[in-house]
């Protein structure tokens, strides 16, 4: 529990009202009660934030007066506020350190890490202190995890891939299978190409439940500092991805391509292999990305949903396009040698 003036101390903002109401928890407009502070990120929850029963709100400069009749804290940004006050009340669990005696750890443990029960951890890995490897997770050999870092069970962590301090990775992580390498005969029979690479992680990164990244081939895959990564995503071999760069989930991104800084990208895009995305670029949801993108901004490509009789109407539009742009050219040109005349 927190009075609101120990929350403004701590994390600044400006308070109106009553600094010593105090809080037990965060909550939304429409289900806060008392003890609670909500938040309001939008406007168009303006009239929610009427019908609040919250103790206090969080709220923008210029929605600082909408609501006079209890406490708020005033900040330039709401939401983030939010989550930060959510830290507060909800803080990580604080590891309790020691081997459990139904795990197998053949490297040097320091005192501070705690290991879970069926955990395997293999010669040569470095733990950081702090580090949590949660129930059933694998470590392989020689990899080397930073301290404060957080592993939820059943994760997999194959050898000599590097993850950065305080990152967290969720349940059915992947990190550093082999790479989709292979080369074909003439017969057609193929066969593999060892992927000597890594995966190099971060420090500060997230990375989301059943999420797998690829090894590199030759060189790594790279995950800078503070990416997001949602759950269900597929990272290839040797994709780089710069820092703060946040994606959702299930989209899948192929080999050697480069991702710059603080993009967003949504969930079910795809994007091809050897593309190159620059700094701050935000792809919609179900985007699939052909070309590289050199120009920060917001690119999208999908189709609205409809009527499976309309998009077969559509479509059969779609199939008769090229001829259609052919007909035009020969009406806007009728001398151009491309119809079958002289142009001169």
């Amino acid at each position: 529990m927190f009075r609101l003036d120990e929350l403004v101390a701590r994390l600044g903002g400006a308070l109106v009202g009553d600094a010593g109401v105090e809080i037990r928890r965060v909550a939304t407009l429409e289900q806060a009660g008392e003890g609670d502070l909500a938040f309001l990120a939008n406007r168009k929850y303006l009239p929610q934030l009427q019908r609040s029963a919250a103790s206090a709100v969080i709220v923008a400069p210029d929605a600082a007066d909408l609501l006079v009749d209890r406490p708020r804290i005033v900040t330039p940004d709401p939401y983030l506020y939010f989550a930060r006050v959510a830290q507060l009340f909800s803080p990580l669990p604080v590891p309790q350190p020691g081997v459990h005696p139904h795990a197998v750890v053949a490297c040097a443990v320091p005192p501070t890490v705690e290991i879970g029960p069926g955990a395997s951890i293999e010669a040569g890995v470095e733990l950081g202190d702090g580090v949590v490897v949660g129930a059933g997770c694998h470590v392989g050999r020689g990899a080397r995890i930073g301290q404060g870092t957080r592993l939820a069970p059943r994760v997999t962590i194959y050898h000599d891939c590097v993850i950065g301090e305080n990152c967290i990775v969720h349940a059915g992580a992947v990190i550093g299978a082999d790479g989709f390498g292979f080369a074909r005969e003439k017969s057609g029979r193929w066969v593999k190409i060892p992927q000597v690479g890594r995966v190099v992680i971060g420090n500060e990164v997230e990375i989301g439940a059943n999420t797998t990244i690829d090894r590199g081939a030759l060189d790594d895959t790279v995950i800078g500092d503070g990416c997001k990564l949602d759950n269900q995503i597929q990272i290839a071999h040797n994709v780089r991805i710069g820092q703060y760069t946040a994606i959702a989930g299930c989209v899948g991104i192929a080999g050697s391509t480069q991702i710059g800084a603080r993009c967003m990208i949504g969930g079910q895009a795809g994007i091809i292999g050897h593309l190159s995305i620059c700094d701050d670029v935000v792809i919609s949801a179900g985007t699939l990305v052909s070309k590289s993108i050199t120009r920060p901004g917001v690119y999208t490509a999908s189709l609205p949903v409809q009527s499976h009789t309309e998009w077969v109407r559509n479509f059969a539009h779609l199939r008769r396009l090229d001829a259609l742009a052919t007909r035009v050219r020969a009406l806007e040109h009728p001398h151009d040698g491309r119809n079958g005349r002289n142009p001169d």
